[in-house]
């Protein structure tokens, strides 16, 4: 069996994911299977999810994908290279995953392939650490970079992209793109990627504020299912998160992804952090034009689930299975045969991992454990290990046209 590969947080699964997912099928054939790669508790921007990722997956399958496999925190939470990276391992893991679709801004797929080429390029390497070296932040670099690169290839607004977030990862999901496998790119409809709401469309974001300022009938309209489950922020864990922040060293900073430890980052973490009152005081006293605050506060998310840039594995190193339906049981099995990662249909079958894998499933149920913090009631230690998949039979679910 074909299958294509979606990269998604679903926080919380819209109509615009449901859209993507449909789309995606009109355009490749209805036969293929859906496989999605799916960030867990926590999520690429350094915050909790909206709810945990079994109701997220189970939203998913509800709105047309057939099997949900788990990105790991290690990468679900952080940079755009990393996440994506992590992201296409997890579907190349699987064996039959073949074709890569995404969302983005501005639908030309051709664009951005150039520049997914541009940013593989040892001459874009220097460049941007010229500029970094000149106090220029790393976005700002790199767009530069690129920019220079692409105008001599003829294509002078080139680079615009990178400018765009959705585009921005669509870059960097095909410079990781294993050779034969073809790609497609679906054009975000409505809204902003941070925006509000217009033409049947709602950003994540926005239902996000919708939700947990408890306006579920606002966020209805644009959602594929009516909302239940419990609600998860990160509020509820402000001073636990504070207390890390006032307690940090240098060397505490040092050990973080994109920590800056040549650039003198960690010393003024460690000032801010003792004169913070609050996390969004935290973030507002460290960021600088060349600390970005997404940079920061995925830095404070790792700090506070205690997390180290030496925990995460060179390569992701097992398939964590968190739903599936019909479609998806059946290309389990074909899995079984192809895939080249262990596949963890159980939590019991993480206790044969190697122990790279082991310890990586335990860090995560380390970070279940603290998104448990974010509910409102909260639950007993060891969730990871008593979540079975969600399993949908063919009456439960429909494609969403």
């Amino acid at each position: 069996m074909r299958a294509v590969g979606i990269v998604a947080e679903y926080n919380p699964f819209h109509t615009g994911h449901a859209w993507h997912i449909a789309q995606t099928r009109r355009r490749l054939g209805g036969e293929r299977a859906i496989v999605c790669a799916m960030s867990g508790h926590w999520v690429q921007r350094g915050e909790c999810a909206l709810t945990d990722k079994w109701r997220r997956a189970e939203l998913a399958l509800r709105g047309g994908a057939d099997l949900v496999l788990e990105l790991p925190t290690l990468w679900a939470c952080a940079s755009a290279e990393a996440f994506a990276r992590g992201a296409v391992e997890v579907l190349a893991g699987t064996g039959v995953v073949d074709t890569l679709s995404f969302g983005s801004e501005s639908g030309e797929l051709e664009s951005l392939r150039a520049a997914a080429d541009c940013l593989n390029r040892e001459e874009y390497h220097r460049e941007v650490r010229r500029l970094a070296g000149t106090g220029m932040a790393f976005p700002a670099a790199r767009q530069a970079a690129a920019a220079a690169l692409l105008e001599e290839q003829g294509r002078p607004d080139g680079a615009d992209c990178l400018a765009r977030p959705n585009d921005n990862l669509g870059i960097e999901y095909l410079r990781f793109l294993p050779a034969g496998w073809e790609a497609m790119t679906v054009q975000r409809q409505g809204v902003a990627h941070d925006g509000g709401a217009a033409e049947g469309f709602a950003s994540a974001s926005h239902l996000r504020q919708l939700l947990r300022a408890g306006e579920g009938g606002a966020a209805e309209p644009f959602l594929t299912q009516p909302w239940q489950g419990n609600l998860a922020d990160g509020a509820r864990c402000e001073r636990l998160v504070l207390d890390r922040l006032r307690t940090m060293e240098e060397g505490d900073w040092a050990l973080l992804p994109d920590s800056g430890a040549r650039e003198g980052l960690p010393e003024r973490l460690v000032r801010c952090g003792r004169a913070a009152g609050t996390v969004e005081e935290f973030l507002t006293l460290a960021k600088t034009r060349r600390y970005t605050h997404a940079r920061l506060r995925r830095m404070v998310t790792w700090a506070f689930l205690g997390l180290t840039a030496r925990d995460r594995p060179v390569h992701v190193p097992y398939l964590r299975v968190l739903g599936f339906n019909d479609r998806g049981r059946a290309l389990l099995a074909e899995m079984k045969e192809k895939a080249t990662l262990p596949i963890l249909t159980k939590p019991a079958h993480a206790r044969a991992l190697s122990p790279e894998g082991r310890a990586l499933f335990a860090l995560e149920s380390r970070c279940t454990d603290r998104f448990g913090l974010c509910l409102e009631a909260v639950p007993p230690c060891g969730e990871e290990w008593r979540h079975s998949p969600v399993v949908l039979r063919e009456t439960e679910y429909s494609v969403i046209p």
